[in-house]
């Protein structure tokens, strides 16, 4: 926090740093005993009637009332990375959107407007990288009427938490009845560490995902656009680890795409009854392996904040979060899947 020269804590931010970093300091009006103030860090959205709305690296949003603040400061954009691949925001969430692409797109100014018949709200979301080009209600007018007509509910994809992000866009939106419905974390890492890691005999890569790959799939039912979502991207690869028996259901599957620099990994999935024996790690080191040959070096995947078994394998491997996303649904309209 800021110090004066006296040795007091100052408040030294004005509503004019809404949209920069800040880290505050605020006393806490009914905390447990002996706790008189509580740290806030992440992106000043905006500082309205004496009340400040602090939004975090997760998304969440901090309303603090100006008369509690003790101390406050701006601070960098982002922390420097302590290990995993430097990239910027934008950069992952080119990478990320052309590893899953829509069967339908249109621009409205930097803003692509994304469907495929409902699979995934990542295929039938608003991706806003810049400006749309009109002002944000009339954006969000055509956003609405443009799904409308596609028989989908309108969704719009944010991110928080690392430089670039979208922090003000999702004080907006919530201001605007819109609600973030999945939060989710883009995580990075170095690609060769996960070659290494497990032993990738036995595990069959495909160009397609096959009926076997297909049988362990979590959605089932895919259709014809499910499929093309799935097969969309540079360079796709469909890790197999077959079942114990002629005719099972595959004991392990993995799907990774091959972009330049960056190897994005998804779908890694593994038979309930099997799972701690090292099969997710093989998969992954099949296709990271592929991915080295190449001419890959970074990696990326995402995963929900509630997967404790996922987060502790990637975190295992030497990945890190570096932002977290968000799909916000336009008021009245009905939900999707992930």
């Amino acid at each position: 926090m800021e110090i004066s020269a006296a040795g007091r804590l100052e408040v030294r931010i004005t509503a004019a740093d809404v949209g920069k970093r800040v880290s505050v300091r605020s006393l806490i009006e009914h905390g447990p005993p002996g706790e008189k103030f509580t740290d806030t860090v992440g992106v000043l959205t905006s500082w309205d009637k004496g009340v400040l709305l602090i939004t975090r690296k997760s998304g969440e949003s901090v309303r603090i009332a100006e008369s509690a603040l003790v101390a406050g400061k701006t601070v960098p954009a982002a922390p420097a990375r302590r290990r995993g691949p430097g990239a910027t925001y934008e950069e992952l969430a080119r990478v990320a959107a052309r590893a899953w692409r829509p069967v339908e797109s249109e621009r409205l100014g930097d803003w692509e407007l994304r469907a495929a018949s409902g699979f995934t709200r990542r295929a039938n979301s608003v991706l806003p990288l810049g400006d749309p080009g009109v002002p944000l209600d009339e954006a969000l007018g055509v956003v609405r009427r443009w799904y409308g007509e596609r028989g989908l509910p309108a969704y719009v994809q944010t991110a928080t938490g690392a430089a670039g992000t979208q922090e003000l866009l999702c004080a907006e939106l919530e201001e605007r009845g819109w609600a973030r419905e999945v939060t989710a974390e883009l995580w990075v890492g170095a690609l060769a560490p996960v070659a290494d890691r497990g032993d990738p005999a036995g595990v069959e890569l495909s160009r397609e995902a096959g009926e076997g790959w297909l049988a362990r799939y979590q959605r089932k039912g895919v259709s014809e656009v499910a499929l093309r979502v799935l097969g969309s991207g540079p360079s796709v690869w469909f890790a197999t680890v077959p079942g114990a028996a002629e005719g099972d259901p595959p004991a392990a599957i993995g799907r990774c795409v091959v972009d330049g620099r960056w190897a994005g990994f998804a779908a890694v999935e593994v038979d309930p009854r099997l799972r701690r024996r090292g099969l997710a790690t093989a998969v992954m080191a099949a296709l990271a392996r592929q991915a080295l040959d190449e001419g890959a070096s970074a990696a990326w995947l995402q995963v929900e904040a509630d997967n404790a078994g996922g987060r502790g394998l990637y975190a295992g491997m030497g990945f890190a979060a570096h932002h977290a996303y968000h799909h916000y649904r336009a008021p009245d309209d009905g939900g999707t899947g992930r």
